[in-house]
């Protein structure tokens, strides 16, 4: 054992003169003994948003947490290191944020996908143990088989558990039950010190906190402890249409004020035929609304709430009146109310049907300069103006979600920067600019940058008129970053003194720049 861990130091220090050297002499895995580090590889330097690619030196492909903690703790005793390390999940960040230029990439996935199932009795609560690199669709699959899943998720599932516990995780269930992050029991995390520790509310509670929602800052989320629910058999999926925004708002409010009756509240704006097409593939539902989206100097735009019901049949709920009461309430179009029942699976797999046909189409591995705002409810009406005078909807590609979260569901103490509101509404809002710019229908390089430079002008006037926050943030400058965290700014800054002190972890989010004196603060 001791020959072997010596082995593995001389396998690293020559990994740090590799690294720092302008000369790099990665050749094979066989240069760094019992590690699986590898040299760089294509998918280790994109993402989904393919808008950056920076090329790391090196992939670590762990096999344990014991692995990522010899890497890190080697990194941060060492005074020759320069080398940067991220965590790379399903590599679906927008802006480069699980890069590691010249650095060391650690694909999560290569991590054993192991889960384990702790079913409670009566009165007790279930969880599931999963490594950091399982994806939530396996989660599904298998915790199905127990008649249980998570109470939370993401619209897309082919996700890893570690990446969204590292930024919220939200979706349609979010109003109920809280973001991901507001759903753990329990994690281990390696710190940038290359420390292993389990952590929890009540141990460890400051390393626990700021890792979720922490960015990949702190530490590299190599286990967790899911919180589960019983799971219904089928879900009733409803969707109505409105032709006016004050009235799409109040009913979306009205939806998540009766967590008793519903389970999910989403919404998206209707741009034009395509937004209205696309959203609907994996609706499997005759749809019969064919508005009139006005002229290109007028245009005419709707909205679309959609809620759903979960069927646990053995309970006899007649779900269908249940959707009569919910929709009596409602204030949405004539006759535009539409309703399909699906499996429970299928519900919340939907976005996979919608992947599938933009990939057939050459539509999935596209630029997508996405932006995600947290934005006030006093503000909502005022986003909604910004958003309108910087997009044109005749020729808009994708979709754009929006839909009430509540803020007493979630954790303050963790890493996520919710907007201001002086108000104190209990109602805050997502809105999800996600629109796709496609190289071969002529979006540019130009193009794309003058997409990106809109966003940009979006998020800074909403945050500085409205006091909105980017959720899935970019910032260029760590000025940016400062105004981003604001007031909590000082509390993020003092965690990662403590588990990051070299500033080892997450270089690809730009919010700790390194310069030759690497401790934060020295």
């Amino acid at each position: 054992m001791e020959i072997a861990m010596v082995c593995t130091r001389v396998s690293l220090l020559i990994l740090i003169l590799s690294l720092c050297s302008p000369y790099k002499f990665i050749q094979s895995p066989m240069d760094f003994g019992p590690l699986n580090l590898l040299p760089t590889t294509t998918t280790a330097s994109s993402d989904f948003g393919r808008i950056l690619f920076q090329s790391p030196s090196a992939v670590l492909k762990p096999q344990s947490s014991r692995d990522i903690s010899l890497l890190l703790g080697f990194l941060s005793g060492s005074s020759l290191s320069k080398v940067t390390v991220a965590a790379r999940g399903a590599g679906h960040s927008i802006h480069g944020q699980a890069q590691a230029l010249d650095g060391i990439v650690v694909e999560m996935c290569s991590l054993p996908s192991e889960i384990e199932f702790y079913k409670g009795g009566e009165g007790e609560i279930s969880y599931a143990d999963v490594s950091g690199g399982v994806m939530w669709i396996e989660l599904l699959e298998q915790s199905l088989k127990l008649g249980l899943a998570p109470r939370s998720w993401t619209d897309y599932l082919y996700l890893t558990v570690g990446g969204t516990l590292s930024n919220a995780g939200i979706s349609g269930q979010t109003f109920k039950h809280g973001p991901q992050i507001s759903n753990v029991l329990q994690l281990e995390v390696v710190t940038g010190r290359g420390e292993i520790v389990a952590c929890s509310p009540s141990k460890d509670a400051d390393l626990f906190n700021a890792v979720l929602g922490g960015l990949g800052q702190f530490g590299i989320i190599t286990r967790a402890r899911i919180l589960l629910q019983e799971a219904p058999q089928k879900v009733k999926w409803v969707r109505a249409f409105y032709d006016d925004f004050g009235t799409f708002t109040k009913d979306q409010e009205l939806l998540v004020s009766m967590p008793d009756l519903v389970d999910y509240v989403e919404g998206f704006i209707v741009l034009n035929e395509q937004s209205l097409h696309s959203s609907s593939v994996a609706f499997p539902a005759n749809v019969d609304f064919s508005p009139d989206f006005g002229t290109k100097s007028s245009p005419k735009i709707y909205y679309c709430i959609e809620f759903a019901v979960h069927d646990y049949q053995h309970k006899n709920t007649n779900v269908e009146q249940v959707v009569e009461v919910i929709s009596r309430q409602m204030s949405h179009m004539v006759s535009q109310l539409y309703s399909v029942e699906v499996s429970y699976f299928d519900f919340l797999n939907r976005v996979r049907m919608e992947e599938m046909s933009l990939r057939s189409l050459g539509m999935w591995e596209v630029h997508h300069p996405w932006l995600n705002m947290f934005v006030p409810k006093a503000g909502i009406s005022s986003f909604r103006d910004l958003l309108m005078d910087n997009i044109s909807p005749d020729n808009f590609d994708g979709l754009i979600l929006i839909y009430p979260l509540l803020r007493d569901k979630w954790d303050t103490n963790t890493s996520v920067v919710l907007p201001n509101s002086g108000s104190m509404d209990r109602v805050m809002y997502v809105v999800g600019i996600l629109r796709s710019a496609n190289p071969d229908d002529g979006c540019s390089h130009h193009c794309l940058q003058e997409l990106l430079r809109r966003h940009r002008h979006i998020a800074d006037t909403a945050g500085a008129r409205i006091g909105a926050k980017q959720y899935l943030a970019h910032h260029p400058t760590p000025s940016g970053w400062h105004q981003h965290f604001g007031r909590r700014w000082e509390r993020f800054a003092e965690r990662k003194t403590r588990f990051d002190p070299l500033l080892i972890l997450g270089p690809g989010q730009g919010i700790f720049p390194r310069s030759n004196n690497a401790a934060y603060g020295s």
